[in-house]
């Protein structure tokens, strides 16, 4: 059973959205999965340098999707966006520096993070989305 199970109550209703975020949930539970195989600390580094990776590539398409749909939160959850990228690089630095992470800790981090940012932050902008044109959130 993954740590992380995808639903509805995680759906920002666009398509390609959710189609990345649970690209974000499959990162976090292949960590969960390493980690519950006594693994997590062998693997912690590359998924934090996969999760940098891919949430610059997440980040930059949501953001575009946001202004072309005018959504006027955009600023503050490109802030919100900096500040993730920011911690997650600062987790990946100790690992090459050699520094012991407890992997449950940034686990617990990254889902707390993500699960309230898609909740709170990202809903908003489907549902502004939704809004405008319901066929705006087919993108």
């Amino acid at each position: 059973m993954p740590f992380i199970e995808w639903s509805s109550e995680l759906s920002v209703r666009v398509d390609e959205m959710d189609r990345q975020h649970k690209q974000l949930v499959e990162l976090l539970n292949q960590l969960h999965n390493a980690m519950k195989s006594g693994k997590g600390k062998d693997v912690v580094g590359q998924t934090l340098a996969s999760l940098v990776k891919y949430t610059n590539t997440h980040f930059g398409a949501e953001e575009q999707f946001m202004q072309k749909t005018g959504y006027p939160d955009l600023q503050a959850q490109k802030l919100s966006h900096e500040a993730f990228v920011k911690k997650v690089q600062a987790f990946e630095s100790s690992v090459k520096a050699g520094e012991t992470l407890q992997v449950n800790e940034v686990l617990n981090f990254l889902w707390g993070w993500l699960k309230t940012h898609i909740q709170k932050e990202d809903r908003k902008y489907g549902e502004y989305a939704a809004s405008k044109s319901p066929v705006a959130s087919k993108v």
